[in-house]
C-alpha cells in the first residue's frame, strides 16, 4: 500500500452561490446521453406536506425536520450530463420543482454558463439511446421509438417512428445500418432506402417437409397407403422448389437459423461484414419460483398486493450458455466449445467442498468437470459481452464462470470455428464484476481491457497472440474508460494522487505516458465529448454537491465552473468539514480510510460521546473528498458534530477504492474483518479524539445494517446502542449475483453463510438495539427482519425494539419516513450515550 505524507487530510470547503430548488437524487455522470426525460423519475414520489418548509434555521441550527425533508430543498443539482447528438450543445438535467420528473437543460459550448430548457420538440437533438457514426460522419442514432439519421450537410431524417423497434445500430463495412428488429438483424442503405434482412432466429425444431417413420406402424403406412406416399413427394417437392428458389433469387430471405426449443437467447452479435454472427443460448428456465413474492400492504383498493420479487441464492442454480458461431453466407452453424479456455474444467471450489463435506463427517472427491460459463453480465458492465472489430474480420468475447472465480477474453478463431483464449483473470476469491470494460481500438486489431490481476484495476492494450501490455500500473484504481475517436487517447478516472480523490486522466496510446487532465481536488467525473475535443465534469467536494464543469480535451487551462445549483438554505447551514484520517490496522498492512467528524474544541472538557457509521453495499466508498451518495447521512453527522458528538465514517475491508485484497478480506467471512477494523476505528477515537469508550454507538443501512448486528452480537463490549437500518440478517435470502461471489452458494458452502449471517449470533446482543425496516424492500426482503425478530423473541431478548415503515422500498423515498427513521436514531444515541 502506498504511504502517504500526511495521515490527516482536510477535505477542501467551497460553496456555489444563489440557485434554485430541485433534487439530489443522482450526481453521477454518464458518458453518453442516454436517458430519458424522466430518466430519474421513481415510482415511488415523495409525498410533502402542505405545511413544509425550506426556510433555514435562523440560529443556523441544523434540524432533522430540515435534512430529512424532500431533498429539493438543497438546490437544483445538475444530473445526467453528456452531450447533444451533433457535440454542438453540452446536455445536462435537473429535477423539476415539486416533481419526480427531470427536465433537459442545453448550453452552447462556446456559452456554457448561459443554460435553457430544452423545447420538447426538439429533444431528440439532444437526448439518445443509442448513437452510431459511420466513417464519412454520418451519424444515426434512438430516441424514444423512432430511429434518426443525421447526414454530414446538419440534415436529420426520422427514419422509423412506432412499428417493430430497431435497437443494437451499428454501421456496417459496406456504409449501411445494421439494427436489430425482433428476432432478426436487417441492413438499411441510407442513401436509397432498401432494407435486406442479414439473419433471424428461432428457437424450435426445424421444420422437415417428410419425417422418418417413428415406429414400426408408421413405416408400414407410408409403404402400403399410395396417398401418403403422393403426400409425402409433393411436399418434398414444394421444399426442394424452394430451396431452389432461394439459392438462386435474393427475394427470398435467408432461411433461419434453429437453436434447440428449450432454450433462450443470452447475447447476440453481427460481424459489420455481413458474413458471421456469434449467438449465445442458455436453457429456458423462471428466474424465480411463484413463492418468490412480497405483499404490498398499502394500495389504492384497500386490499393487499402480492409483488413479485427475485430468487434467493438459496434457490440458484447454475446457467451455462452455450456459443454458437453462425456463418450467414452458408448458413452452416457451429459449436464454439470452452476447452480451449485456461482452467474450463479446474475444480476450483474443491477445498471448499471439502471442508464442508468434512464438517458433515463425509469425504469429497476433485472433479474435472466442465464448469459452467457464461457470457460476462453485470450490472456495472452494461455493453455487450460479444464485440466485433469495426473491420468486421475479429470478434472478441468476454466470459465468466458460473462460480465467479475465473474471467476470460476469448478471440474467435473465424476460419478453425474456435474460441482462442487471449487473457484469463483468475480470483480465489472473486473476480470483481465492476472493472471488465474491453473492446477493440478504433484503427487497429488491438484489444483495450480492465484487469485487477495486479492487484488494483489497470488497463491494458493487447494485440491477439502476444502478451498483454500495461497502459497503467500502481496502486491505484482506474474506471470509467473513453476512447478517443482518433485512438490517441484512452481517457479514465482514477485516484493516483490519495484513495479518496478522484480526477480525470488520460493515457497517450503512442508513447504509453500518462496526463492530469483535472486538478479539481474532490471527486470528478467526465463525459467526453463524440468528437473527443470538449470534456463536461461533474466535481464536487466533500461539503457540496456537483456542479458542472467545461474544458476542452487538449488543453491545459483549468476546467471552468458553469452551474451554480445549491439554494441559499443549504448555504446558510454550517455543514461539518470531515477529514480524511488513515486509521492503523490491527490485521493488516494497509491502514483503514475513515472520515471522521470532530466538533469544535473536542479535546477540551469531559471525553465525548460519539458514533460510528457503517456504509452499505460493503463494496462502496463512502472516505472520499466528494459529496457523498449518503447525503442525509452526511447532513446528519453535521447536526450530530454540532450537538458535540464526535462521528467516525469507516471504509472497513470489502469497500471499494483500495484494490483487489482490501475487496475480497471478506471472503466466506462476511462480518469478520469488518468488525475487526471497527474495533480499530473505535480505539482511535479513544485515543485521539478524547471519546468516551463508554459512549460510542452505531448505526447504518443495509450492508451498514448487517454490521451493526454483527458488531453488536459478536462484540458486544464495543458500542453502547446500535441501529440496523433495511438490514441483511441471513445471506442465504439475499441474490444471486451479489452473494455467490463473496460465499459462493448455500447449497455448496453453507460453512460460509452460517459464519457470515446475523441470525446465527443473535445470542450475543447485550446493549439497546433498534431495527427499522422498510415493508415494501425487492432488495432486502421484510422477511429478512420478521425472521430476526421471531429469533430475538424465542431467545427472550428484551433490549430490542423495531420500527416498520409500510409504503418505503429499500432506498426511503417519503420524507415522513426519513424524519421518524432518524428521530428514532437520534433517540437511541441521545438515551444510550
Amino acid at each position: 500500500m502506498k504511504k502517504y505524507s500526511s495521515l490527516l487530510i482536510a477535505a477542501s470547503v467551497t460553496f456555489a452561490l444563489g440557485g434554485c430548488a430541485s433534487t439530489v437524487h443522482d450526481t453521477t455522470s454518464s458518458n453518453n446521453s442516454a436517458s430519458s426525460v424522466n430518466a430519474s423519475a421513481t415510482p415511488h414520489q415523495s409525498v410533502t406536506p402542505a405545511s413544509a418548509s425550506y426556510a433555514v434555521s435562523e440560529t443556523g441550527e441544523i434540524t432533522l425536520k430540515q435534512i430529512m425533508a424532500d431533498p429539493q430543498w438543497i438546490g437544483a443539482l445538475p444530473t445526467e450530463m453528456g452531450w447533444s447528438v451533433d457535440d454542438q450543445k453540452l446536455v445536462f438535467e435537473r429535477e423539476r420543482q415539486d416533481s419526480a420528473l427531470n427536465d433537459v437543460f442545453i448550453a452552447d459550448v462556446a456559452t456554457p454558463n448561459v443554460a435553457t430548457k430544452a423545447p420538447l420538440s426538439d429533444l431528440h437533438k439532444y437526448r439518445f439511446d443509442e448513437r452510431v457514426v459511420r466513417k464519412d460522419g454520418v451519424i444515426a442514432y434512438t430516441f424514444e421509438d423512432s430511429v434518426y439519421v443525421q447526414f454530414t450537410d446538419g440534415k436529420t431524417v426520422q427514419l422509423t417512428r412506432g412499428g417493430n423497434p430497431l435497437s443494437t445500430l451499428s454501421f456496417m463495412t459496406d456504409g449501411r445500418l445494421m439494427a436489430l428488429s425482433g428476432n432478426r438483424f436487417v441492413a438499411i442503405n441510407l442513401e436509397n432506402g432498401s432494407r435486406e434482412e442479414l439473419l433471424s432466429w428461432e428457437f424450435s425444431e426445424q421444420p422437415k417437409a417428410v419425417e422418418p417413420a417413428k415406429d414400426y406402424i408408421a413405416q408400414e403406412q407410408q409403404t402400403l397407403i399410395e396417398y401418403i406416399k403422393l403426400q409425402r413427394n409433393n411436399r418434398q417437392e414444394q421444399e426442394d422448389a424452394d430451396n431452389a428458389l432461394a439459392a438462386a433469387n435474393t427475394s427470398v430471405a435467408p432461411t433461419p437459423f434453429y437453436f434447440d426449443p428449450s432454450h433462450r437467447l443470452a447475447g447476440i452479435s453481427v460481424s459489420p461484414a455481413g458474413n458471421y454472427a456469434v449467438v449465445a443460448t442458455e436453457e429456458s428456465k423462471p428466474s424465480r419460483d411463484d413463492s418468490d413474492i412480497m405483499p404490498h400492504y398499502i394500495q389504492e383498493d384497500s386490499r393487499i398486493a402480492a409483488k413479485s420479487v427475485r430468487q434467493r441464492v438459496a434457490d440458484a442454480e447454475p446457467v451455462n450458455h452455450q456459443i454458437w458461431l453462425l456463418n450467414l453466407k452458408t448458413g452452416e452453424k457451429s459449436e464454439l466449445n470452452y476447452f480451449s479456455l485456461p482452467g474450463y474444467n479446474d475444480d476450483v471450489l474443491a477445498d471448499v467442498k471439502t471442508e464442508n463435506a468434512k464438517a458433515k463427517g463425509e469425504s469429497y472427491e476433485v472433479n474435472r468437470l466442465p464448469r459452467p460459463i457464461t457470457l460476462l453480465q453485470s450490472w456495472y458492465w452494461t455493453k455487450p459481452s460479444i464485440r466485433w472489430h469495426k473491420n468486421g474480420e475479429a470478434v472478441a468475447l468476454m466470459l465468466e464462470a458460473w462460480d465467479n472465480k475465473d474471467r476470460w477474453i476469448a478471440t474467435v478463431d473465424l476460419g478453425n470455428k474456435a474460441l482462442v483464449n487471449q487473457h484469463r483473470l483468475h480470483d480465489d476469491a472473486w473476480v470483481n464484476y465492476r472493472f471488465n470494460a474491453f473492446d477493440w481500438l478504433n484503427n487497429s486489431e488491438t484489444l483495450y481491457f480492465q484487469s485487477e490481476h495486479s492487484g488494483y484495476a489497470h488497463v491494458y492494450l493487447q494485440t491477439p497472440g502476444e502478451a498483454p501490455v500495461a497502459l497503467t500500473s500502481g496502486e491505484y484504481i482506474v474506471d470509467d474508460l473513453t476512447l478517443s475517436p482518433d485512438d490517441s487517447y484512452l481517457y479514465f478516472k482514477a485516484n493516483i494522487e490519495h484513495p479518496g480523490l478522484y480526477e480525470v486522466y488520460r493515457a497517450n496510446l503512442n508513447d504509453k505516458a500518462i496526463e492530469a487532465v483535472t486538478d479539481l481536488n474532490g471527486m470528478t467525473d467526465y463525459a467526453l465529448s463524440h468528437d473527443g475535443k470538449q470534456l463536461v465534469l461533474s466535481h464536487s467536494k466533500v461539503n457540496k454537491p456537483a456542479e458542472l464543469y467545461v474544458k476542452p480535451a487538449d488543453s491545459t487551462s483549468a476546467a471552468v465552473q458553469i452551474t451554480q445549483s445549491t439554494s441559499d438554505a443549504f448555504n446558510a447551514l454550517p455543514w461539518a468539514v470531515p477529514s480524511i484520517v488513515a486509521i492503523d490496522s490491527s490485521h493488516t498492512d494497509a491502514p483503514i480510510y475513515a472520515r471522521v467528524y470532530l466538533p469544535d474544541n473536542y479535546q477540551e472538557g469531559e471525553l465525548n460521546k460519539a458514533v460510528v457509521f457503517n456504509h452499505g453495499a460493503g463494496y462502496l466508498q463512502n472516505a472520499h473528498m466528494g459529496w457523498s451518495g449518503y447525503f442525509r447521512e452526511y447532513m446528519f453527522h453535521s447536526m450530530l458534530v454540532q450537538q458535540g458528538y464526535v462521528v467516525l465514517d469507516m471504509d472497513y475491508r470489502a469497500s471499494a477504492g483500495y484494490g483487489r485484497d482490501w475487496r475480497t478480506a471478506i471472503y466466506r467471512q462476511m462480518g469478520t474483518p469488518e468488525v475487526q477494523d471497527l474495533r480499530d476505528g473505535v480505539e482511535w477515537l479513544v485515543q485521539n479524539a478524547n471519546v468516551d469508550r463508554a459512549r460510542i454507538g452505531t448505526y447504518g443501512g443495509s450492508y451498514g445494517g448487517f454490521l451493526t448486528f454483527m458488531s453488536m452480537f459478536t462484540a458486544p463490549d464495543l458500542f453502547a446502542a446500535g441501529a440496523a437500518l433495511r438490514p441483511v440478517t441471513d445471506w442465504a435470502h439475499y441474490n444471486t449475483p451479489y452473494t455467490a461471489n463473496i460465499l459462493n452458494t448455500p447449497s455448496v458452502d453453507p460453512i460460509a453463510y452460517e459464519r457470515s449471517s446475523p441470525i446465527y449470533f443473535a445470542e450475543g446482543l447485550q446493549k439497546p438495539l433498534l431495527i427499522n425496516a422498510p415493508m415494501v424492500d425487492d432488495n432486502v426482503f421484510f422477511h429478512d427482519t420478521v425472521r430476526l425478530v421471531q429469533r430475538l423473541i424465542e431467545l427472550e431478548k428484551e433490549n430490542f425494539e423495531t420500527a416498520i415503515y409500510p409504503v418505503e422500498p429499500h432506498g426511503f423515498v417519503q420524507p415522513s419516513s426519513w424524519l421518524d427513521e432518524y428521530r428514532r436514531i437520534h433517540k437511541l444515541f441521545e438515551e444510550n450515550l
